[in-house]
């Protein structure tokens, strides 16, 4: 009997350990959707969506400029995610296929509500322009990765919204991508389906008319110095 029970306890001694499964929390973005896709891991879609949940609701206010709108456009986003999770390739990073199925909802929402993003400059401009001067001058020289941080915090942040509203749709998309949600240029090429210098001449072309927007009031002139940004 000891001699079956030291062998046993050889036998137990010479088996491998099994890898620690790694909470939910701590589990990538891919890793999350393959649970859910190949495995019907509810919890994991719905831990994906929480991680998300605030993120991706400040981008699609920013970009419909209304909270039941925005709301609409998360939902039907994950509702996209989930209908086009086999669609998702092994190897491909999970954020930039996120934000591009979520602008294609919002501009698609946009368009079907005839919803115009040209915003008039009103008169708070003129009287907090110095704030804003130096918000954008931030934007402008790089000194401020994201801009967010400095409007959201001011009563200024209206005002930058504003101007940016009043750019053209193309140059709007590149701006919020980058500056506000923090994309890199490559992940917002990816977004947007265009090359990585689009983007960076899209961002130069953006801030240029930036700063002309505010020489009526402010005679602030641009550098001519695109902001840097990590490009992977």
């Amino acid at each position: 009997m000891q001699s079956v029970m030291r062998m046993k306890s050889g036998c137990r001694s010479q088996l491998p350990e099994l890898p620690a499964v790694a909470p939910l929390a701590e589990r990538t973005d891919e890793e999350l959707l393959f649970l859910y896709r190949d495995q019907g891991d509810r919890e994991a879609f719905e831990t994906l969506v929480r991680r998300y949940e605030r993120e991706l609701y400040h981008y699609l206010r920013r970009y419909l400029g209304d909270d039941q709108l925005a709301e609409d456009a998360f939902q039907l986003t994950f509702l996209q995610v989930y209908l086009k999770s086999d669609q998702f390739e092994r190897g491909r990073k999970f954020r930039p296929w996120l934000y591009a199925i979520a602008t294609n909802q919002a501009t698609d929402m946009q368009r079907r509500n005839r919803r115009h993003r040209m915003v008039s400059l009103d008169r708070r401009l003129q009287e907090n322009c110095q704030t804003e001067k130096s918000c954008l001058a931030q934007m402008v020289e790089g000194s401020e990765q994201n801009p967010a941080a400095c409007s959201e915090s001011t009563e200024q942040a209206e005002q930058v919204r504003l101007l940016v509203d009043r750019l053209p749709e193309p140059l709007r998309r590149v701006v919020l991508l980058v500056y506000f949600q923090g994309l890199k240029y490559r992940e917002a090429a990816q977004v947007l389906d265009i090359p990585v210098g689009t983007v960076k001449s899209r961002l130069h072309t953006a801030m240029a008319k930036l700063s002309q927007a505010l020489e009526p009031t402010c005679k602030y002139s641009y550098s001519g110095t695109a902001p840097d940004a990590p490009t992977s």
